[in-house]
């Protein structure tokens, strides 16, 4: 099964706010009375970059994919069996989940800012388990052996 974690949506509104601003910039040019052709430039793009915004907006940038033999992140791919450990790190943009490798140079990090704020529990829990069930771990249970079943 593949799970895909996307960036928070609120990291780009700044993108249909520059398409309503050149909007404004070509009403003014046009209260203003300059040539059409200027209006239509501004409006143009202006109209363009607020659809691209609320593109991205319904659809945020793919920033992790989980699937069962490896995880994807940015693109990056990386197998589960070469990844020993997933915690977090403080970094200097903030806390960030890292995917250590057997490779210390080739550690993957996430920054927590990027994920919405509900799902970062989310994906450290499910990293973990996908980790674990990479590499073969159960979770005790907290239960000990049948006292039938002598250890050996």
């Amino acid at each position: 099964m593949r799970t895909t974690y996307r960036m928070r949506p609120g990291r780009f509104l700044g993108i249909p706010a520059a398409g309503l601003i050149l909007l404004g910039v070509a009403a003014v040019l046009w209260g203003l009375g300059v040539p059409a052709a200027a209006v239509a430039v501004f409006g143009v793009l202006g109209g363009l970059v607020v659809l691209a915004g609320l593109w991205i907006l319904a659809r945020p940038p793919v920033l992790l994919k989980l699937a069962s033999d490896d995880v994807q992140v940015r693109g990056l791919r990386t197998a589960w069996k070469d990844i020993t450990e997933v915690g977090r790190t403080g970094t200097t943009q903030g806390q960030a989940i890292i995917l250590r490798t057997k490779q210390a140079e080739h550690s993957v990090l996430i920054p927590v800012q990027w994920l919405a704020p509900a799902r970062v529990d989310q994906l450290e829990t499910e990293l973990r388990e996908r980790l674990n069930t990479a590499n073969g771990y159960k979770i005790w249970d907290g239960t000990a052996a049948e006292p039938a079943d002598p250890a050996e």
